[in-house]
Protein backbone atom coordinates (compact mmCIF):
# COMPACT_ATOMS: atom_id res chain seq x y z
CA UNK A 1 0.00 0.00 0.00
CA UNK A 2 1.23 3.47 -0.87
CA UNK A 3 1.76 6.09 1.84
CA UNK A 4 0.95 8.94 -0.57
CA UNK A 5 -1.17 11.70 0.92
CA UNK A 6 -4.86 11.62 0.17
CA UNK A 7 -6.73 14.66 -1.11
CA UNK A 8 -7.69 17.05 1.69
CA UNK A 9 -11.34 17.38 2.64
CA UNK A 10 -11.16 21.14 2.15
CA UNK A 11 -9.87 20.73 -1.42
CA UNK A 12 -12.35 18.16 -2.72
CA UNK A 13 -14.55 16.36 -0.20
CA UNK A 14 -15.98 13.97 -2.77
CA UNK A 15 -12.54 12.94 -3.99
CA UNK A 16 -11.35 12.58 -0.38
CA UNK A 17 -14.28 10.25 0.29
CA UNK A 18 -13.58 8.04 -2.73
CA UNK A 19 -9.84 7.86 -2.02
CA UNK A 20 -10.37 6.90 1.62
CA UNK A 21 -12.67 4.01 0.68
CA UNK A 22 -10.29 2.67 -1.96
CA UNK A 23 -7.04 3.24 -0.06
CA UNK A 24 -8.36 1.93 3.26
CA UNK A 25 -9.63 -1.13 1.35
CA UNK A 26 -13.26 -0.80 2.41
CA UNK A 27 -14.67 -1.41 -1.08
CA UNK A 28 -13.83 -1.40 -4.78
CA UNK A 29 -15.68 -0.90 -8.03
CA UNK A 30 -17.33 -3.99 -9.53
CA UNK A 31 -17.35 -4.89 -13.25
CA UNK A 32 -21.05 -3.95 -13.44
CA UNK A 33 -21.54 -0.18 -13.53
CA UNK A 34 -22.81 1.17 -10.23
CA UNK A 35 -22.09 -1.98 -8.22
CA UNK A 36 -19.42 -2.39 -5.57
CA UNK A 37 -17.33 -5.13 -4.05
CA UNK A 38 -17.23 -4.76 -0.26
CA UNK A 39 -13.74 -5.79 0.82
CA UNK A 40 -13.04 -7.67 4.09
CA UNK A 41 -12.22 -4.55 6.11
CA UNK A 42 -15.43 -2.84 4.98
CA UNK A 43 -17.45 -6.01 5.51
CA UNK A 44 -16.06 -6.29 9.06
CA UNK A 45 -17.58 -2.87 9.82
CA UNK A 46 -20.91 -4.06 8.36
CA UNK A 47 -20.72 -7.25 10.45
CA UNK A 48 -20.28 -5.15 13.60
CA UNK A 49 -23.26 -3.00 12.55
CA UNK A 50 -25.29 -6.16 11.94
CA UNK A 51 -24.34 -7.63 15.29
CA UNK A 52 -25.38 -4.65 17.38
CA UNK A 53 -28.56 -3.93 15.39
CA UNK A 54 -29.61 -7.59 15.35
CA UNK A 55 -29.33 -7.74 19.13
CA UNK A 56 -31.54 -4.65 19.42
CA UNK A 57 -34.13 -6.14 17.04
CA UNK A 58 -34.32 -9.35 19.04
CA UNK A 59 -34.60 -7.43 22.31
CA UNK A 60 -37.74 -5.80 20.87
CA UNK A 61 -39.28 -9.15 19.92
CA UNK A 62 -38.33 -9.39 16.25
CA UNK A 63 -37.16 -12.57 14.55
CA UNK A 64 -35.18 -13.07 11.34
CA UNK A 65 -36.39 -14.77 8.15
CA UNK A 66 -35.46 -14.80 4.45
CA UNK A 67 -37.62 -14.04 1.43
CA UNK A 68 -36.93 -14.51 -2.31
CA UNK A 69 -34.93 -12.04 -4.36
CA UNK A 70 -37.22 -12.48 -7.39
CA UNK A 71 -40.73 -11.04 -7.23
CA UNK A 72 -43.52 -11.52 -9.84
CA UNK A 73 -43.91 -8.21 -11.64
CA UNK A 74 -47.66 -8.29 -11.05
CA UNK A 75 -46.99 -8.00 -7.31
CA UNK A 76 -45.34 -4.64 -7.84
CA UNK A 77 -48.39 -3.39 -9.71
CA UNK A 78 -50.88 -4.28 -6.97
CA UNK A 79 -49.91 -1.29 -4.82
CA UNK A 80 -50.15 1.55 -7.32
CA UNK A 81 -48.27 4.27 -5.44
CA UNK A 82 -45.50 1.82 -4.55
CA UNK A 83 -44.84 0.76 -8.14
CA UNK A 84 -44.97 4.34 -9.39
CA UNK A 85 -42.34 5.26 -6.83
CA UNK A 86 -40.00 2.44 -7.78
CA UNK A 87 -40.66 1.79 -11.48
CA UNK A 88 -37.70 3.81 -12.82
CA UNK A 89 -35.35 1.86 -10.52
CA UNK A 90 -36.55 -1.68 -11.26
CA UNK A 91 -34.33 -4.40 -12.72
CA UNK A 92 -36.55 -6.91 -14.52
CA UNK A 93 -35.73 -10.50 -15.53
CA UNK A 94 -37.49 -11.57 -18.73
CA UNK A 95 -35.51 -14.70 -19.71
CA UNK A 96 -34.82 -17.75 -17.55
CA UNK A 97 -33.31 -21.06 -18.60
CA UNK A 98 -32.98 -19.77 -22.14
CA UNK A 99 -36.71 -19.13 -22.50
CA UNK A 100 -38.87 -16.02 -22.27
CA UNK A 101 -40.71 -16.07 -18.95
CA UNK A 102 -44.51 -16.07 -18.93
CA UNK A 103 -44.38 -13.33 -16.33
CA UNK A 104 -41.37 -11.04 -15.89
CA UNK A 105 -39.68 -11.13 -12.49
CA UNK A 106 -38.48 -8.05 -10.63
CA UNK A 107 -35.20 -8.18 -8.70
CA UNK A 108 -36.37 -6.87 -5.33
CA UNK A 109 -35.87 -3.14 -4.73
CA UNK A 110 -37.50 -3.80 -1.31
CA UNK A 111 -39.70 -6.63 -0.10
CA UNK A 112 -43.06 -5.18 0.97
CA UNK A 113 -44.89 -6.92 -1.89
CA UNK A 114 -43.56 -10.47 -1.54
CA UNK A 115 -43.81 -10.29 2.25
CA UNK A 116 -47.35 -8.90 1.99
CA UNK A 117 -48.27 -11.92 -0.15
CA UNK A 118 -46.89 -14.31 2.45
CA UNK A 119 -48.48 -12.49 5.40
CA UNK A 120 -51.86 -12.87 3.68
CA UNK A 121 -51.32 -16.66 3.85
CA UNK A 122 -50.02 -16.74 7.42
CA UNK A 123 -52.35 -14.32 9.21
CA UNK A 124 -55.92 -15.47 9.90
CA UNK A 125 -56.82 -14.19 13.37
CA UNK A 126 -55.92 -11.44 15.82
CA UNK A 127 -54.19 -14.24 17.74
CA UNK A 128 -51.60 -14.39 14.91
CA UNK A 129 -50.65 -10.75 15.51
CA UNK A 130 -48.33 -8.99 15.77
CA UNK A 131 -45.97 -10.47 13.19
CA UNK A 132 -42.49 -9.01 13.76
CA UNK A 133 -40.03 -10.17 11.09
CA UNK A 134 -36.69 -8.81 9.88
CA UNK A 135 -34.47 -9.97 7.06
CA UNK A 136 -30.83 -9.25 6.21
CA UNK A 137 -30.63 -9.06 2.44
CA UNK A 138 -29.34 -7.41 -0.70
CA UNK A 139 -31.59 -5.35 -2.97
CA UNK A 140 -31.24 -3.79 -6.42
CA UNK A 141 -32.29 -0.29 -7.49
CA UNK A 142 -31.20 0.90 -10.92
CA UNK A 143 -29.64 4.17 -9.82
CA UNK A 144 -28.23 6.47 -12.49
CA UNK A 145 -25.73 8.37 -10.31
CA UNK A 146 -23.85 6.06 -8.00
CA UNK A 147 -21.26 6.45 -5.25
CA UNK A 148 -19.61 3.77 -3.14
CA UNK A 149 -21.74 2.89 -0.09
CA UNK A 150 -23.99 5.93 -0.49
CA UNK A 151 -25.89 4.94 -3.61
CA UNK A 152 -25.18 1.76 -5.57
CA UNK A 153 -27.29 -0.44 -7.86
CA UNK A 154 -27.01 -3.30 -5.40
CA UNK A 155 -26.63 -2.76 -1.68
CA UNK A 156 -26.91 -4.68 1.57
CA UNK A 157 -29.36 -3.87 4.32
CA UNK A 158 -31.87 -5.13 6.80
CA UNK A 159 -35.56 -4.62 6.25
CA UNK A 160 -38.10 -5.14 8.99
CA UNK A 161 -41.72 -5.91 8.12
CA UNK A 162 -44.43 -6.09 10.74
CA UNK A 163 -48.21 -6.56 10.84
CA UNK A 164 -50.47 -5.30 13.64
CA UNK A 165 -53.99 -5.41 14.94
CA UNK A 166 -54.50 -1.64 15.27
CA UNK A 167 -53.36 1.64 13.79
CA UNK A 168 -51.98 2.68 17.19
CA UNK A 169 -49.80 -0.44 17.44
CA UNK A 170 -48.40 0.15 13.94
CA UNK A 171 -47.49 3.76 14.78
CA UNK A 172 -45.93 2.65 18.06
CA UNK A 173 -43.82 0.08 16.19
CA UNK A 174 -42.76 2.63 13.55
CA UNK A 175 -41.49 5.03 16.20
CA UNK A 176 -39.95 2.25 18.31
CA UNK A 177 -37.75 1.15 15.41
CA UNK A 178 -36.85 4.74 14.53
CA UNK A 179 -35.61 5.12 18.10
CA UNK A 180 -33.70 1.81 17.84
CA UNK A 181 -31.87 3.26 14.83
CA UNK A 182 -31.17 6.53 16.65
CA UNK A 183 -29.86 4.68 19.72
CA UNK A 184 -27.56 2.61 17.53
CA UNK A 185 -26.32 5.62 15.54
CA UNK A 186 -25.59 7.72 18.60
CA UNK A 187 -24.26 5.11 21.02
CA UNK A 188 -22.46 2.68 18.69
CA UNK A 189 -21.46 4.79 15.69
CA UNK A 190 -21.09 8.14 17.52
CA UNK A 191 -23.17 9.71 14.73
CA UNK A 192 -25.52 12.29 16.34
CA UNK A 193 -28.65 11.87 14.23
CA UNK A 194 -31.87 13.86 14.32
CA UNK A 195 -35.12 11.86 14.36
CA UNK A 196 -38.00 13.29 12.37
CA UNK A 197 -40.94 12.82 10.05
CA UNK A 198 -40.53 13.13 6.30
CA UNK A 199 -42.64 15.56 4.29
CA UNK A 200 -45.31 14.07 2.03
CA UNK A 201 -43.14 14.55 -1.04
CA UNK A 202 -40.19 12.79 0.63
CA UNK A 203 -42.07 9.87 2.23
CA UNK A 204 -41.69 6.28 1.05
CA UNK A 205 -43.92 5.30 -1.87
CA UNK A 206 -47.02 3.63 -0.42
CA UNK A 207 -46.47 4.79 3.15
CA UNK A 208 -48.87 6.84 5.28
CA UNK A 209 -45.96 8.32 7.25
CA UNK A 210 -42.20 8.00 6.90
CA UNK A 211 -39.73 8.79 9.66
CA UNK A 212 -35.96 9.03 9.29
CA UNK A 213 -32.70 9.58 11.11
CA UNK A 214 -30.65 12.36 9.51
CA UNK A 215 -26.95 12.97 10.09
CA UNK A 216 -24.75 15.94 9.19
CA UNK A 217 -21.61 15.02 7.29
CA UNK A 218 -18.35 16.97 7.55
CA UNK A 219 -19.14 18.88 4.37
CA UNK A 220 -22.42 19.94 6.12
CA UNK A 221 -24.62 17.94 3.75
CA UNK A 222 -27.35 15.79 5.26
CA UNK A 223 -27.42 12.03 4.93
CA UNK A 224 -30.62 10.05 5.43
CA UNK A 225 -29.20 7.17 7.44
CA UNK A 226 -32.20 4.98 8.20
CA UNK A 227 -35.98 5.05 7.66
CA UNK A 228 -39.10 3.71 9.37
CA UNK A 229 -42.46 3.63 7.57
CA UNK A 230 -46.01 3.38 8.82
CA UNK A 231 -47.73 1.77 5.84
CA UNK A 232 -51.23 2.03 7.28
CA UNK A 233 -53.50 -0.49 5.53
CA UNK A 234 -52.24 0.28 2.00
CA UNK A 235 -50.26 -2.92 1.49
CA UNK A 236 -52.71 -4.98 3.55
CA UNK A 237 -55.53 -3.99 1.19
CA UNK A 238 -53.39 -4.52 -1.91
CA UNK A 239 -52.38 -8.02 -0.77
CA UNK A 240 -55.51 -8.92 1.17
CA UNK A 241 -53.79 -9.30 4.54
CA UNK A 242 -56.89 -9.81 6.70
CA UNK A 243 -57.70 -11.21 10.12
CA UNK A 244 -60.73 -11.98 12.25
CA UNK A 245 -60.74 -9.42 15.06
CA UNK A 246 -61.89 -9.87 18.66
CA UNK A 247 -65.50 -9.34 17.56
CA UNK A 248 -65.13 -12.05 14.89
CA UNK A 249 -65.22 -9.43 12.13
CA UNK A 250 -62.83 -9.39 9.17
CA UNK A 251 -60.29 -6.53 9.23
CA UNK A 252 -57.22 -5.50 7.27
CA UNK A 253 -53.90 -5.47 9.13
CA UNK A 254 -51.84 -2.36 9.80
CA UNK A 255 -48.29 -2.82 8.59
CA UNK A 256 -44.85 -1.20 8.92
CA UNK A 257 -41.44 -1.50 7.30
CA UNK A 258 -38.06 -0.10 8.30
CA UNK A 259 -34.51 -0.35 6.98
CA UNK A 260 -30.87 0.61 7.45
CA UNK A 261 -28.23 -0.21 4.86
CA UNK A 262 -24.50 -0.23 4.09
CA UNK A 263 -25.04 3.48 3.35
CA UNK A 264 -24.44 3.88 7.08
CA UNK A 265 -20.78 3.02 6.53
CA UNK A 266 -20.66 6.15 4.37
CA UNK A 267 -22.18 8.08 7.29
CA UNK A 268 -19.40 6.90 9.61
CA UNK A 269 -16.70 7.81 7.09
CA UNK A 270 -18.06 11.32 6.45
CA UNK A 271 -18.96 12.12 10.05
CA UNK A 272 -15.61 11.28 11.63
CA UNK A 273 -12.89 11.09 8.96
CA UNK A 274 -10.06 13.61 8.58
CA UNK A 275 -7.27 14.42 6.12
CA UNK A 276 -5.33 11.33 7.24
CA UNK A 277 -8.25 9.00 6.43
CA UNK A 278 -10.80 7.09 8.46
CA UNK A 279 -11.54 7.59 12.13
CA UNK A 280 -13.65 4.67 13.32
CA UNK A 281 -15.70 4.63 16.53
CA UNK A 282 -14.22 1.95 18.82
CA UNK A 283 -17.51 0.08 19.22
CA UNK A 284 -17.76 -0.63 15.47
CA UNK A 285 -14.09 -0.65 14.41
CA UNK A 286 -12.88 -4.00 13.01
CA UNK A 287 -9.65 -3.38 14.94
CA UNK A 288 -9.78 -1.37 18.14
CA UNK A 289 -6.06 -1.54 18.96
CA UNK A 290 -3.01 -1.89 16.72
CA UNK A 291 0.35 -2.70 18.32
CA UNK A 292 3.48 -1.36 16.58
CA UNK A 293 6.87 -2.73 17.72
CA UNK A 294 9.79 -0.28 17.35
CA UNK A 295 13.41 -1.50 17.19
CA UNK A 296 16.71 -0.70 15.45
CA UNK A 297 18.73 -3.94 15.69
CA UNK A 298 18.14 -7.69 15.64
CA UNK A 299 18.80 -7.87 19.37
CA UNK A 300 16.21 -5.19 20.03
CA UNK A 301 13.84 -6.85 17.60
CA UNK A 302 13.78 -10.15 19.51
CA UNK A 303 13.25 -8.43 22.85
CA UNK A 304 10.58 -6.00 21.58
CA UNK A 305 8.59 -8.59 19.62
CA UNK A 306 8.51 -10.90 22.63
CA UNK A 307 7.10 -8.11 24.78
CA UNK A 308 4.69 -6.98 22.03
CA UNK A 309 3.24 -10.49 21.83
CA UNK A 310 2.66 -10.44 25.59
CA UNK A 311 0.84 -7.12 25.22
CA UNK A 312 -1.29 -8.55 22.40
CA UNK A 313 -2.19 -11.54 24.58
CA UNK A 314 -3.15 -9.31 27.50
CA UNK A 315 -5.42 -7.23 25.25
CA UNK A 316 -7.25 -10.26 23.84
CA UNK A 317 -10.62 -9.04 25.10
CA UNK A 318 -10.32 -6.16 22.61
CA UNK A 319 -10.19 -6.44 18.82
CA UNK A 320 -6.40 -6.22 18.75
CA UNK A 321 -3.61 -6.94 16.25
CA UNK A 322 0.19 -6.94 16.36
CA UNK A 323 1.70 -5.49 13.17
CA UNK A 324 4.98 -7.38 12.91
CA UNK A 325 5.58 -6.77 9.19
CA UNK A 326 9.38 -6.70 9.07
CA UNK A 327 9.58 -5.06 5.65
CA UNK A 328 7.65 -1.92 6.76
CA UNK A 329 9.04 0.94 8.85
CA UNK A 330 7.17 2.07 11.99
CA UNK A 331 6.36 5.36 10.23
CA UNK A 332 4.78 3.54 7.32
CA UNK A 333 2.73 1.44 9.73
CA UNK A 334 1.59 4.55 11.65
CA UNK A 335 0.27 6.12 8.43
CA UNK A 336 -1.27 2.86 7.23
CA UNK A 337 -3.33 2.29 10.39
CA UNK A 338 -4.23 5.97 10.66
CA UNK A 339 -5.67 5.74 7.15
CA UNK A 340 -7.68 2.71 8.25
CA UNK A 341 -9.00 4.57 11.28
CA UNK A 342 -7.92 2.20 14.06
CA UNK A 343 -8.95 4.04 17.26
CA UNK A 344 -5.87 3.30 19.38
CA UNK A 345 -2.22 2.63 18.52
CA UNK A 346 0.13 1.04 21.05
CA UNK A 347 3.84 1.68 20.43
CA UNK A 348 6.44 -0.42 22.22
CA UNK A 349 10.23 -0.06 22.02
CA UNK A 350 13.29 -0.83 24.20
CA UNK A 351 12.86 2.27 26.37
CA UNK A 352 9.20 1.45 26.97
CA UNK A 353 10.18 -2.05 28.08
CA UNK A 354 12.79 -0.62 30.46
CA UNK A 355 10.15 1.75 31.86
CA UNK A 356 7.59 -1.07 32.10
CA UNK A 357 5.19 0.94 29.99
CA UNK A 358 3.84 1.41 26.46
CA UNK A 359 2.98 4.55 24.47
CA UNK A 360 -0.67 4.97 23.45
CA UNK A 361 -1.68 7.19 20.52
CA UNK A 362 -5.34 8.14 20.01
CA UNK A 363 -6.60 8.35 16.42
CA UNK A 364 -9.16 11.03 17.29
CA UNK A 365 -6.48 13.47 18.55
CA UNK A 366 -3.56 13.79 16.09
CA UNK A 367 0.06 14.31 17.13
CA UNK A 368 1.60 14.59 20.58
CA UNK A 369 -1.64 15.82 22.17
CA UNK A 370 -3.17 12.39 21.63
CA UNK A 371 -0.24 10.44 23.11
CA UNK A 372 0.13 9.13 26.65
CA UNK A 373 2.27 6.58 28.48
CA UNK A 374 0.51 3.58 30.05
CA UNK A 375 2.09 1.48 32.80
CA UNK A 376 2.12 -2.20 31.86
CA UNK A 377 0.52 -3.05 35.21
CA UNK A 378 -2.55 -0.96 34.27
CA UNK A 379 -2.66 -1.96 30.61
CA UNK A 380 -6.10 -3.57 30.21
CA UNK A 381 -7.97 -1.02 32.30
CA UNK A 382 -6.29 2.00 30.73
CA UNK A 383 -6.85 0.74 27.17
CA UNK A 384 -10.54 0.19 27.98
CA UNK A 385 -10.79 3.70 29.45
CA UNK A 386 -9.09 5.25 26.42
CA UNK A 387 -11.43 3.48 23.98
CA UNK A 388 -14.45 4.71 25.96
CA UNK A 389 -13.00 8.24 25.95
CA UNK A 390 -12.44 8.12 22.18
CA UNK A 391 -16.01 6.92 21.61
CA UNK A 392 -17.42 9.80 23.69
CA UNK A 393 -15.10 12.36 22.12
CA UNK A 394 -16.14 11.40 18.58
CA UNK A 395 -19.81 11.86 19.49
CA UNK A 396 -19.12 15.19 21.21
CA UNK A 397 -17.07 16.53 18.27
CA UNK A 398 -19.72 15.50 15.73
CA UNK A 399 -22.50 16.99 17.86
CA UNK A 400 -20.63 20.27 18.27
CA UNK A 401 -19.98 20.39 14.52
CA UNK A 402 -23.67 19.90 13.75
CA UNK A 403 -24.75 22.49 16.33
CA UNK A 404 -22.33 25.09 15.00
CA UNK A 405 -23.52 24.50 11.41
CA UNK A 406 -27.26 24.54 12.12
CA UNK A 407 -28.86 27.95 11.59
CA UNK A 408 -32.26 29.47 12.36
CA UNK A 409 -32.56 32.10 9.62
CA UNK A 410 -34.78 35.11 10.14
CA UNK A 411 -35.75 35.50 6.48
CA UNK A 412 -35.93 33.56 3.23
CA UNK A 413 -32.80 35.34 2.00
CA UNK A 414 -30.96 34.16 5.11
CA UNK A 415 -32.27 30.62 4.54
CA UNK A 416 -30.80 30.62 1.03
CA UNK A 417 -27.44 31.59 2.51
CA UNK A 418 -27.70 29.12 5.39
CA UNK A 419 -28.12 26.00 3.24
CA UNK A 420 -24.84 26.83 1.50
CA UNK A 421 -22.96 26.40 4.77
CA UNK A 422 -25.09 23.96 6.78
CA UNK A 423 -28.65 23.17 7.88
CA UNK A 424 -31.50 25.64 8.16
CA UNK A 425 -34.10 24.94 10.86
CA UNK A 426 -37.10 27.02 9.86
CA UNK A 427 -40.87 27.31 10.35
CA UNK A 428 -42.74 25.86 7.36
CA UNK A 429 -46.40 25.92 6.39
CA UNK A 430 -46.24 22.36 5.05
CA UNK A 431 -47.10 23.21 1.43
CA UNK A 432 -45.40 21.36 -1.42
CA UNK A 433 -45.21 24.68 -3.31
CA UNK A 434 -42.95 26.24 -0.67
CA UNK A 435 -40.93 23.04 -0.45
CA UNK A 436 -40.45 23.01 -4.23
CA UNK A 437 -39.46 26.70 -4.27
CA UNK A 438 -36.62 26.09 -1.79
CA UNK A 439 -35.42 23.14 -3.85
CA UNK A 440 -35.51 25.13 -7.08
CA UNK A 441 -33.78 28.17 -5.58
CA UNK A 442 -31.12 26.36 -3.51
CA UNK A 443 -31.09 22.60 -4.36
CA UNK A 444 -31.84 22.01 -0.65
CA UNK A 445 -34.66 19.69 0.34
CA UNK A 446 -36.71 19.13 3.47
CA UNK A 447 -34.72 16.54 5.39
CA UNK A 448 -37.16 15.94 8.22
CA UNK A 449 -39.61 17.60 10.57
CA UNK A 450 -37.82 16.96 13.90
CA UNK A 451 -39.86 15.03 16.44
CA UNK A 452 -38.54 17.41 19.10
CA UNK A 453 -40.06 20.77 18.24
CA UNK A 454 -39.75 24.12 19.93
CA UNK A 455 -43.23 25.43 20.65
CA UNK A 456 -43.80 28.42 18.40
CA UNK A 457 -46.49 30.25 16.53
CA UNK A 458 -44.19 31.45 13.78
CA UNK A 459 -44.80 32.08 10.14
CA UNK A 460 -43.55 30.03 7.19
CA UNK A 461 -40.15 31.41 6.24
CA UNK A 462 -41.01 31.06 2.55
CA UNK A 463 -44.58 32.36 2.17
CA UNK A 464 -45.35 34.00 5.52
CA UNK A 465 -48.50 32.03 6.31
CA UNK A 466 -48.89 30.45 9.79
CA UNK A 467 -46.55 27.53 10.54
CA UNK A 468 -47.02 25.00 13.33
CA UNK A 469 -43.79 23.06 12.77
CA UNK A 470 -40.17 23.68 11.95
CA UNK A 471 -38.35 21.63 9.31
CA UNK A 472 -34.70 21.11 8.44
CA UNK A 473 -33.74 22.32 4.97
CA UNK A 474 -30.37 21.08 3.73
CA UNK A 475 -28.48 19.87 0.73
CA UNK A 476 -28.25 16.11 0.91
CA UNK A 477 -26.63 13.00 -0.50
Amino acid sequence: MSNEKITKQSEDFSEWYNQVILRAELADYAPVRGCMVVRPYGWAIWENIQKTLDARFKETGHVNAAFPMLIPKSFMEKEKEHVEGFSPELAVVTIGGGEVLEEPLVVRPTSETIIGHMYAKWIQSYRDLPVLINQWANVVRWEMRTRLFLRTLEFYWQEGHTAHETSEEAEEETLRMLNVYADFAINEAAVPVITGRKSDSERFAGAVRTYSIEGMMKDTRALQSGTSHNLGQNFAKAFNIQFLDRNNELQHCWTTSWGLSTRFIGAIIMTHGDDQGLILPPRLAPLQVIIIPIYRSDDEKEKVLAEAKKVESRLSKFRCKLDNRAEMTPGFKFNDWELRGVPLRIEIGPKDIDNKSVMAARRDIPGKAGKSSIAIDNLEGEVGNLLDTIQKNLLNKATEFRTSHTYEPASYEELKEAVNKGWALSPWCGSTECEAKVKEDTKATTRCIPLEQKSHSGKCIICGTPAKESVIFARAY
